[in-house]
């Protein structure tokens, strides 16, 4: 359930909060075959199961872009800004993909409040969001997002 802030100033006082754990989502082959229909990314390594059984993962993996979007479905599992004119992605300040995600993994986020600044209308919010594969011990993507919030 998400973390419900009311309002920016709740949520400028909520830096260092942990978020989360989301629910758990499957990455299914027609998620990462759609994916690679959307951004022409049609290595092998991601859409050819046979290519990639004999590859280095043993399957075909997710593309590190498609879990990172993903950060965009689990933030409002993570959190609530209420009392607010509009939220906005703003960007992200820095990515990595420590561990491949294959087909048919798990995955879920957490996130940590890392900090909340003032901008024109209301604040500028970097969470910093781990995306976990379940039972592996190195998470798929660490993601810092940036939000902004307008009052």
């Amino acid at each position: 359930m998400a973390e419900t802030f009311n309002g920016t100033a709740a949520l400028a006082q909520a830096v260092g909060a942990t978020l989360g754990p989301t629910e758990w989502f499957t990455i299914d082959q027609g998620r990462i075959d759609a994916f690679a229909d959307a951004t022409l990314d049609h290595q092998w390594i991601h859409v050819d199961p046979a290519a990639a059984a004999d590859g280095p993962f043993g399957t075909t993996i997710a593309h590190g872009y498609l879990t990172m979007s993903l950060v965009n479905h689990f933030l409002p599992q993570l959190m609530e800004v209420q009392n607010v004119s509009m939220g906005i992605n703003y960007g992200v300040n820095k990515v990595r993909f420590p561990s491949p995600v294959p087909v048919d993994s798990r995955i879920r986020a957490t996130g940590t409040i890392a900090e909340v600044t003032d901008v024109a209308g209301g604040v500028q919010a970097v969470v910093a969001v781990t995306v976990e594969i379940e039972d592996v011990a190195k998470p798929a993507a660490i993601v810092e997002t940036v939000s902004r919030f307008i009052d």
